[in-house]
């Protein structure tokens, strides 16, 4: 697997979410129709209208891509200490936890200042590692999101668009049951892609039945 760590090799690092207005321009446009506005040409965040739908389509990209999806996740993907034996996080990880295998065994990993700190040993170097591998929920940019989740997002921003912008009750409950229709079909195409078992989702090639161990809950 790729390494992200500093110093790092530009081949290793994952794209990280742009800012080009453009590619999002067609679900603003989507969002202000539903919303009974007319469509625009460009991004003008001068029109009040527009910044609300544009600034809501980027708050709930995120939330959603925050979910975990098989497109973002990625399993045992290996991060590089640097010299100091640090390992600094970048800012397009929305979720990350240390892979379970017995490398990680003695260590707890989370995302504190920017860096991957281990709450079991109250550090934040990684000495002797020559990368510790996690399993990362990725912020991706919206020509990488699939079309079925780009239209739930789509969907949902709609519906909260409307809310700050229109106020009224009635075309909110019409979004709202566009924007359940939108998740289900995520969801299908989520279902289809994550090929999911009763026995779990394993991310080796053999199924596996994980067992409930209570003291995972006990110890929160």
């Amino acid at each position: 697997m790729g390494g992200f760590g500093l110093p790092f090799s530009l081949n290793n690092i994952m794209p990280f979410p742009t800012t080009n207005a453009t590619q999002e321009l067609p679900a603003i446009n989507q969002i202000l129709s539903s919303c009974g506005q007319a469509p625009v040409t460009t991004l003008d965040t001068t029109n009040p209208d527009v910044a609300i739908a544009y600034d809501t389509l980027l708050q709930i990209t995120r939330e959603v891509q925050s979910e975990g999806w098989t497109f973002n996740r990625e399993f045992h993907y290996d991060f590089i200490p640097d010299v100091n034996d640090e390992i600094a996080i970048p800012n397009n990880v929305l979720q990350l936890k240390l892979t379970k295998n017995t490398s990680n065994m003695d260590y707890d990993g989370v995302k504190r200042q920017g860096k991957l700190y281990d709450r079991f040993n109250h550090r934040y170097t990684w000495p002797n590692h020559d990368k510790v591998e996690c399993d990362v929920v990725w912020e991706f940019d919206w020509v990488d999101i699939p079309e079925p989740i780009q239209q739930f997002i789509t969907a949902r921003a709609a519906s909260i668009t409307s809310q700050r912008i229109i106020g009224d009750s009635d075309q909110y409950e019409m979004l709202q049951q566009q924007e359940a229709f939108a998740r289900a079909t995520a969801l299908e195409y989520e279902t289809q892609q994550g090929q999911f078992t009763i026995f779990g989702h394993p991310n080796e090639q053999t199924n596996y039945y994980p067992a409930y161990q209570p003291f995972h809950a006990l110890r929160r």
